[in-house]
């Protein structure tokens, strides 16, 4: 359930009292962990996964409502907004037009000294300052991305950063205090959570946004040529799906010049995502073990080619840094013998999608609910697929019969309800359904659609859809297949 579809009345999904309804819906069902999409702050496409900053938060999540009982906004300076017509949809030109008009009148109540202490704190977060400039600069230049800026910013030389620091203070305070709002929210939702035995799983991208904070302020831990283009980036090879391949063009890790300093960009990374969730999904696991590599510049994926990555090595060295952490490793699509030699020797826990199991009749899928191994997490679909109830009406005849048989699914029952108890009552460790799933909704609640531009990342619950009647239901299906809360999934131990 990602934070931007929870219901409220300012256009988007919120760090405040719906979020909390959301957690208390949550253990009301017996439900153990809460997965969200990224966090980041979303860019042109409005995809979490292409995001101005690995570390920064979403301005959009901070709860109006909370800022009013805090004292810095009045109720009047938003309620009254035009936050889009559709609740079931973001409408995100309208957010970008109108937010930060708001956020700019609670971080100058902030900047006056008005009496209020910051919940947390992000003084010294060594990700902040770059960050905060970069965005005050992208506000200079019209938006543009950072490649298209005057060279002497563009390659931070030194006097003219400086320069831009002094003439653009109250903007750089302006995006440093959002974030110190951002994070006050998140930490005081999370240890609601917590509190109630709801753990929350992370989402972290492998790749990097290329107009991103991350690269500008980080260009030697990337590919990128001497004025600072890359100089190839990434995506999928063509295949059946697909003549092009996939460009997705994010530019690609200098992974030996990481290696160099130990891999410490990363490591910081990581290390900050464990201070946001209990436990990290690690999206596109296989590009660890080798990444496809597409010349800068060309308009399809089809001259790529395969190069290694930085392979067991590098999750050795996060273990030996930062210690076992709870970790996912997103290991879809085509699997080679050394990317499952990679997630055996790493102990992390890979994924079952139901959705992917009933391809044709005699499918021996390793998705199928009584292959699946007990250290994994089995799902009925990610937010790149359809909901259940769509993927049955679109998918071939003979697939949707195959799943209906094998399922064992019936009208009267529901066939999300069919569907989501054979994930229940596989062997797997952690079982993690969407809402629209247990909603039963059809493809108009669809997350995102993979390499298409236009209605993604829209969809949101109406008020009150998470209500009493099913949260008893969820709890009675909990307690039939003994997936009761009783401890966090943990890494298992290579033997």
């Amino acid at each position: 359930m990602p934070i931007s579809s929870l219901p409220s009345p300012c256009g988007i999904g919120t760090l405040g009292a719906e979020a909390r309804k959301f957690v208390d819906f949550l253990a009301a069902g017996g439900q153990s962990c809460w997965q969200v999409l990224p966090l980041g702050p979303t860019s042109y496409g409005d995809s979490p996964y292409q995001s101005f900053s690995s570390f920064a938060g979403n301005p959009y999540f901070i709860d109006l409502d909370v800022l009013a009982e805090w004292g810095l906004l009045e109720p009047g300076e938003y309620q009254n907004v035009n936050w889009g017509d559709d609740p079931s949809r973001v409408n995100y030109e309208v957010l970008y037009q109108n937010r930060f008009d708001v956020l700019r009148l609670a971080c100058a109540r902030l900047t006056r000294g008005d009496k209020f202490e910051m919940r947390g704190t992000l003084w010294g977060a060594d990700w902040l300052e770059d960050y905060a400039l970069f965005m005050a600069l992208k506000d200079r230049y019209g938006g543009i991305p950072w490649l298209e800026w005057p060279e002497e910013i563009r390659l931070r030389q030194p006097q003219a950063m400086e320069q831009a620091r002094k003439e653009l203070r109250e903007e750089v305070d302006f995006w440093r205090w959002v974030q110190h709002l951002f994070y006050a929210q998140w930490w005081d939702l999370k240890e609601y959570a917590n509190q109630k035995g709801v753990s929350i799983i992370g989402d972290l991208p492998i790749y990097v946004a290329l107009d991103s904070a991350d690269v500008w302020a980080n260009p030697d831990q990337f590919q990128l040529d001497e004025n600072g283009r890359p100089t190839e980036v990434a995506g999928c090879p063509p295949d059946g799906f697909t003549a092009d391949g996939q460009l997705w063009g994010n530019p690609l890790f200098n992974w030996e010049r990481m290696k160099e300093d130990g891999y410490a960009w990363w490591l910081r990374r990581i290390a900050w995502q464990f201070q946001l969730y209990d436990t990290l999904r690690i999206d596109h696991f296989r590009g660890f073990d080798s990444y496809y590599a597409i010349p800068y510049g060309d308009k399809t994926a089809k001259n790529g080619v395969w190069k290694p990555g930085p392979g067991i090595a590098f999750f050795k060295t996060v273990n030996r840094s930062l210690g076992k952490k709870d970790i996912i490793a997103e290991d879809l699509g085509f699997l080679t013998p050394s990317v499952r030699k990679l997630l055996r020797d790493s102990g992390y826990p890979g994924m079952k999608v139901l959705e992917f199991a009933f391809d044709n009749r005699y499918s021996d899928s390793d998705y199928l609910p009584h292959r699946c191994p007990v250290h994994c997490v089995v799902y009925a679909g990610t937010h790149d697929n359809d909901t259940i109830q769509g993927w049955l009406t679109s998918v071939p005849k003979k697939t949707a019969s195959y799943a209906k048989a094998y399922l064992r699914l019936s009208k009267r029952e529901g066939y999300h309800w069919g569907m989501m108890r054979a994930a229940w009552a596989s062997p797997a460790d952690l079982a993690v359904m969407q809402l629209q799933d247990i909603l039963g909704l059809g493809s108009e609640a669809r997350m995102n659609t993979p390499s298409t531009l236009g209605n993604n990342w829209q969809w949101r619950a109406l008020p009150g859809s998470f209500d009493e009647k099913l949260s008893k239901r969820l709890y009675r299906e909990m307690k039939v297949y003994q997936r009761l809360p009783k401890g966090k999934l943990k890494n298992k131990e290579k033997h």
